[in-house]
């Protein structure tokens, strides 16, 4: 499916982080990009146009439009994609929607927000550097912490114990994303905004 320039209007823009290249394909860092896969797999959406630094498609998630994109800038420079996606599109700041890894929160634990900082996330510093404003909504998939360097630990597979807490967690945000788009923010946030062990979250699904 394709959208004329003049059916952009009120557009869904959904942006999943990770980096190119079969190498990283099942690493951690690219959670975001595995996320935005079972979403288009589940309403027939074809990533496979390559502009804007990113490979992408569009499609309609019931009745709303959405372009599903993934930044090929490699996750430190996601910003230039997303920037470059958004100039075309002309998506309001809530209609940006970014998934991706975040090692702060324990693994297949997800955290919905609609606005707020870049935290720790490479990708998301270069987001808001670039689009100069963070008030957009995002979702968080946890990938844990690092036990022996932060590089090493992004750029890795999960191990046999993490996999099938990961898939879950996939899942989880590919349906958050849904909700999202259809405005059910709230929804998704008290679904979802699990409570880590290592990361103790109020009841009602609000961040510290």
């Amino acid at each position: 499916m394709r959208f004329r320039p003049e059916e952009y209007e009120g557009m869904y823009l959904i942006v999943g982080l990770g980096n190119p290249g079969r190498e990283y394909a099942n690493t951690r860092h690219n959670a975001g990009y595995m996320a935005l896969d079972i979403l288009a797999d589940k309403y027939n959406i074809e990533i496979k146009r390559h502009n804007f630094r990113s490979v992408f498609g569009e499609g309609r998630i019931g009745t709303e439009k959405v372009v599903l994109a993934k930044p090929e800038t490699f996750m430190n420079n996601s910003g230039f994609a997303v920037r470059d996606l958004l100039n075309w599109y002309k998506a309001d700041h809530d209609h940006l929607i970014v998934v991706y890894d975040d090692a702060d929160i324990p693994v297949g634990t997800l955290r919905m927000r609609d606005k707020g900082s870049a935290g720790t996330h490479n990708g998301m510093k270069s987001i808001v550097y670039q689009l100069g404003f963070d008030d957009f909504p995002r979702v968080r998939i946890g990938i844990g912490g690092a036990a022996h360097g932060m590089i090493g630990h992004v750029l890795g597979d999960f191990s046999d114990e993490e996999k099938p807490l990961i898939k879950v967690a996939l899942g989880d945000a590919a349906e958050a994303l849904e909700l999202i788009v259809k405005g059910r923010m709230q929804e998704a946030q008290a679904r979802f905004n699990h409570k880590g062990k290592n990361n103790p979250k109020p009841a009602d699904g609000s961040e510290k």
